[in-house]
């Protein structure tokens, strides 16, 4: 089966590759020479653990290639992919269909023989139409049917997921372009992963409301988390127990500094921009979008309490830049909102990512400091602030940390540490929604 993947950005390159895996013969095609130029390089763009490795291995077996000539590749494709971003627009959160409709309009032009094209990206309800409304304005007698197939690929854990997914969504309204995203997914037979086939509006509908779904679990136990701090509970405590009931499950009942990524911003903004357009009420989406502004805000609040009132010449330093850990994405990263306040009143950072300081060095202000490893951010530090829970954070040596260190607070905003052993070791530990 020939696969075309339109986009070769995070979803389609990642798509792209496990389809390989799955036996299809695969073209990722992206309109960014330098891109397709640096894949064809092997040069990977992003960092996901083990993309590099299965990219390697199918461009090897000549199942994966990378272009920027549509014609061939689409042409001779049983199925294609639009796989391209769908930024928030700036002013409302609307999702931005533009790389979208130019794709169909790319597709359109090369189609020859029957083809289905699959919105992968994530868009609102009602985008699949547009695609197909846009492909006849271009091509009047072209043979297609237009699908929709969400992804539900967690950063970091992306190929995985892929492989071993939770579900399958295929949105369609033929038989044909069902039985032929049913034969791409066969291999998945194997271990009954379940698919779902539904309309195309549901199929839509579900990626958004999936988040959603998630980040309210998020802001949800992240405002429990307040609660916790003023009467004494432990936020951990709590998570578990309401974890242990099975109608509601452990996952995503973390207390932090809030969601960020590529995905839960802008999609609860963007569902909540879709109910208003159908003038439906959406007042759980729209608490959560503000609770997850208030928590970042709060973290600021914490760290200038736990440094005494005042971060004015303070050097501290941060562990951890992206938004969560295995992956390089700074999209709407926690650190994106709380290191300027910090810097804007007299603040010294010194910062450590595994994956992510070049990202960060184009996201955050100049200022600050990037270290190759974290004890040395930690040298001279009055505070440490650990920011994101990479693995190489949880099992610090506490006694090299506390003797490099100038001051002792450790403001621990993803609850990795237990505040007893923190104390045991002489530091001033300050973490979210546990007694400290």
């Amino acid at each position: 089966m020939n696969v075309t993947m339109i986009g070769a950005g995070y979803v389609g390159l990642v798509s792209g590759a496990c389809f390989a895996e799955f036996g299809a013969n695969v073209t990722c095609l992206d309109i960014d020479r330098d891109k397709i130029d640096r894949l064809n390089q092997g040069k990977i763009p992003i960092y996901e653990p083990g993309l590099d490795d299965l990219v390697e291995r199918h461009v090897r077996a000549e199942r994966l290639s990378f272009s920027t000539d549509f014609g061939p590749a689409v042409g001779n494709a049983d199925l294609v992919f639009i796989a391209v971003g769908t930024p928030a627009r700036r002013g409302g959160g609307y999702a931005d269909l533009t790389y979208v409709y130019a794709a169909a309009r790319d597709i359109a032009k090369y189609l020859q023989g029957y083809t289905v094209i699959v919105d992968k990206s994530t868009v609102p309800v009602g985008t699949a139409r547009q695609v197909a409304r846009v492909v006849r304005e271009e091509h009047p007698q072209a043979d297609f049917d237009v699908a929709s197939n969400p992804e539900f690929l967690r950063e970091g854990a992306a190929i995985s997921d892929f492989m071993h997914p939770d579900r399958v969504v295929i949105g369609v309204e033929s038989e044909r372009a069902e039985a032929r995203l049913r034969e791409l997914y066969r291999p998945l037979n194997l271990i009954e992963a379940p698919i779902l086939v539904t309309g195309l509006e549901s199929a839509e509908l579900v990626k958004y409301a999936s988040n959603a779904f998630l980040a309210t679990k998020i802001s949800f136990i992240n405002e429990i988390s307040t609660l916790c701090e003023q009467v004494g509970a432990d936020v951990h405590a709590v998570a578990k127990g309401m974890g242990l009931d099975g109608r509601i499950g452990k996952k995503f009942l973390h207390a932090g500094p809030g969601y960020g990524g590529s995905c839960f911003p802008k999609d609860t903004l963007a569902l909540a921009r879709i109910a208003q357009e159908h003038g439906v009420s959406s007042r759980i989406v729209e608490a959560v979008i503000e609770l997850n502004a208030a928590q970042k805000a709060r973290m600021v609040s914490k760290i200038r309490k736990a440094l005494g009132g005042n971060e004015a010449g303070k050097t501290l330093a941060v562990l951890g830049l992206t938004f969560k850990p295995e992956t390089d994405d700074m999209r709407d990263a926690p650190a994106l909102t709380i290191l300027p306040a910090l810097l804007e009143k007299g603040a010294r950072i010194y910062a450590h990512d595994p994956q992510g300081i070049e990202e960060a060095k184009r996201e955050l202000p100049g200022e600050i400091v990037y270290c190759a490893d974290p004890y040395t951010a930690m040298e001279g530090a009055d505070a440490v602030i650990l920011m994101t829970e990479w693995n190489i954070y949880r099992g610090l040596d506490l006694k090299r940390v506390r003797s490099l260190m100038k001051g002792n607070v450790f403001i621990d905003l993803r609850n990795v540490y237990e505040p007893a052993q923190m104390r045991a070791q002489g530091f001033d530990y300050t973490c979210v929604g546990r007694p400290a």
